[in-house]
């Protein structure tokens, strides 16, 4: 089992690995829409790249990107680091097989889930929690873990 480091993947708040391959199968941490190296939790789309606010739901209403603006950027911004942090690993999205997500509120799924189609073309088998807290701190609503079937010959 290993586990890899680069610049381009979700990096862990903690000591833990981003990612564990088991054979074929590889396990990836939680992640949740906080930068590691500044500390800081995505709460709207104006912490998101400019080019993903529009793919993340921002219409430029503000009474509506107000409320929808929290879960939308931070569901895109740990889809996308699902994403490079997969690819890391070896794989693409296709690859992921499972995903389990947590949630603060359950009502931010629809919304989630309409990114989430953004992300993914084939959907993996899925499980979705509510929790009463996520860390590091109560502005994050949304922790995404996934396991990949990447075998070894691709993977790196």
């Amino acid at each position: 089992m290993t586990a890899q480091t680069s610049d381009n993947i979700a990096k862990p708040l903690s000591s833990y690995a981003p990612f564990r391959r088991a054979g074929d199968l590889v396990y990836f941490a939680g992640i949740i829409s906080a930068d590691a190296d500044t500390g800081k939790v995505v709460t709207g789309y104006a912490d998101l790249p400019p080019h993903a606010r529009k793919e993340a739901g921002q219409t430029g209403e503000l009474s509506t990107d107000e409320q929808d603006g929290p879960i939308a950027a931070q569901s895109w911004y740990v889809l996308d680091a699902l994403r490079r942090t997969v690819a890391a690993a070896g794989g693409t999205l296709n690859d992921v097989v499972n995903l389990t997500q947590y949630f603060t509120d359950m009502r931010d799924f629809p919304i989630y889930n309409r990114i989430r189609a953004q992300f993914f073309e084939v959907p993996p088998a899925s499980t979705c929690v509510r929790v009463v807290q996520l860390l590091p701190n109560t502005l994050t609503r949304l922790e995404v873990q996934a396991v990949a079937y990447i075998p070894q010959a691709r993977g790196k």
